[in-house]
């Protein structure tokens, strides 16, 4: 199940607010500011900071 454009245009990064964008594979948004990977569990982003990894 892919996330709609129109979802993706009206979320943020729950830590700085910022940007956010799909990852290649369509299984996370990253906050490149934040350097914060949040997955995409059954279609659904999960965008807790606690659930969040660091990207490197």
């Amino acid at each position: 199940m892919a996330i709609s454009k129109e979802l993706l245009e009206i979320l943020a990064c729950p830590k700085c607010k910022g940007d956010i964008k799909l990852t290649e594979k369509e299984d996370g948004l990253i906050c490149e500011k934040c350097r914060l990977l949040y997955p995409i569990r059954d279609g659904i982003p999960v965008m807790l900071i606690d659930e969040a990894r660091e990207v490197t």
